[in-house]
This record gives structure tokens, sequence and C-alpha cells, in this order.
């Protein structure tokens, strides 16, 4: 092995190694770096100034303290409920459209797993189309469609079913509805590329030894779609629960999110240290589930 490995050119050793060492990059550079100056802003007081951020290093001569860092801006988010009351609502809300996701997109993918070829690449085709337009387009559409004089109101007053138009938009509802159609795909085409390539003998077989339907379902197809499964999930609520757009547009300002209170920290309030440690606090949310999965993932294995 190692006469092998003595044997390969050091151009090739270095070729392989540039290529493994990509991902890393790109992470330390647009994942690490950003994080690490998020995260020291957040030691950092607010101040009058341009950046709004006192300096977290002072070597001038008669300086008490070389480090200017305090602890204040996380002490605030624990005793301000504002903050702990946009995490959970976040948290909610993402969870829950998270499992709307997964119960919708479960059956899409797994019917179009089941289709022929032609008609497989044609719903595939649909599924991916709303990414063809604008983000902002389709959130703006269904503004439209969810107003007192909009599609769905009037569709439903003209087949008599209500009186007067129902209240739908900047509603929690509207909010589901909005997460839920932006990240379905999300959710769809990780399931679809584990169901895609399941061994139907297994589910054969199991019928063939007398198991029903569900027996099949539960035991054999959702176990070994698992993996999509968590993909889709993570897919779904990493964006979600850090979402902005969607509830400001579709909730109004009664949807207290964390991406609503990180804009207002930042752009309105002009707190950037307090924005910082807000946005660290969520990233750890996110980060601490993922590695436990993760871990949980290898020590089954």
């Amino acid at each position: 092995m190692s006469q092998a490995n003595h044997s390969i050119p050091l151009g090739d050793k270095l070729w392989r190694w540039l290529v493994i060492s990509l991902p890393y990059w790109w992470l330390a550079i647009f994942f690490l770096a950003p994080f690490a100056i998020v995260f020291k802003i957040s030691f950092a007081d607010p101040v009058v100034a341009q950046p709004p951020f006192s300096n977290f290093f002072d070597f001038s001569p008669g300086a008490e303290s070389w480090l200017l860092a305090t602890l204040d801006n996380y002490r605030f988010i624990t005793e301000d409920n504002l903050y702990w009351i946009s995490y959970f609502k976040s948290l909610k809300i993402a969870t829950i459209s998270t499992v709307l996701c997964l119960l919708l997109g479960y059956p899409m993918a797994y019917g179009i797993a089941k289709c022929q070829p032609g008609t497989r690449n044609i719903l595939l085709m649909l599924v991916i189309l709303p990414f063809w337009t604008s983000f902002l387009l389709r959130v703006y559409a269904w503004i439209v469609m969810l107003g007192k004089t909009g599609a769905i109101n009037s569709l439903l007053l003209k087949m008599g079913l209500i009186t007067t138009p129902i209240e739908m938009l900047y509603t929690d509802g509207a909010v589901y509805l909005g997460i839920v159609y932006t990240y379905i795909p999300f959710m769809v085409l990780p399931l679809y590329s584990v169901l895609e390539k399941m061994d139907t003998n297994l589910q054969d077989a199991a019928a063939d030894l007398g198991a029903r339907r569900w027996q099949v379902f539960f035991n054999i197809i959702l176990p070994l779609s698992m993996p999509g499964v968590i993909a889709g999930s993570m897919l779904v609520f990493i964006p979600a629960l850090g979402e902005f757009v969607i509830p400001s547009l579709l909730g109004g300002i009664d949807s207290l999110m964390i991406g609503r209170t990180l804009y207002d920290e930042f752009f309105i309030n002009r707190d950037w240290p307090l924005a910082s440690a807000v946005a660290t606090v969520l990233l750890f949310i996110i980060v601490v589930p993922i590695m436990l999965l993760q871990s949980s993932q290898k020590e089954r294995s």
C-alpha cells in the first residue's frame, strides 16, 4: 500500500489535495469567516458611529485593558421576553411548516417515483417550475390571492360558500401557506431521489409473505426512505427558521419571527452588537441539533 502511495506523482497528490480541500475553503470563507465577524461584534457595545459598534481591542497608551468585550448583549437577550417569544414562534412555525411539507411532499415524491419515465420527467419539471420565477413575485401573488377582494374570496363568494370575505391575509395561516408553497420542492426532491432508487423487490417479497400495504409502508418503505426524510426536513426547517420575507409580507407586523427581529435590530435600531448576539444564538439553535443528529446516525451505522 505504501509503495502504491509513493508511486503517485507529486502533481496528482497536489491535485487531489486541492479538490478535497475546496469544500473546506468554501466553508471557511463563506461560513466561518462571516460567523467569526458576527461573533466578535456580539461582544461589542453599540455606539453612534460608523461602524455602529465599539472596537474589540484597545492598544492605545493608558488603556485599562487591551480586550474590550462585554456579555451585556447576551444578558439582555435572556432578560427581554421579546427575543424568546421570537425564537419560540420561529421554532413553532418552522416545525409545523416542515411537518406540513413532509405530509404533502412524501405522497408527491412517492407518486412521481412510481410513474413512467416520461410522466416522471414532466412531474419533476412541474415541481421545479416555481424556481423559474422570482421569489418575491410568487409571494406577492399570494398577497393578491389571499386578500379580501382576492381570487380565493371572490370564488367562495360566487359559489355561495361564504357571505362575507374571510380574513386570510396577515395571519399565521398565510405564513404557513407561503412557507409550505415556497419550500415544498426542497422536500420533494430529496425524497424522490431516495424513493426512485429503492428496490421494489423488497416490497413484493413482503406482500408475498402476507404483509398488508400499510405494513409494507411502515416496515420497509419508510425506514429505507429516512435519509430523504431527514435531508428534506433539514432543507425546509433551517431556512424556514430564519425566514424574513414571507412573515413580513404575508404575516404582517404581528408575525414576530426571529428574522424580523434581526432586521429591526440591524437596520431600525442600529444595534449591531445586540443583533449579532441574537444571530449567534440562532446559529447555535440550528447547528447543535444537526450535530446531535449526525452523531446519532454515526452510532447507528
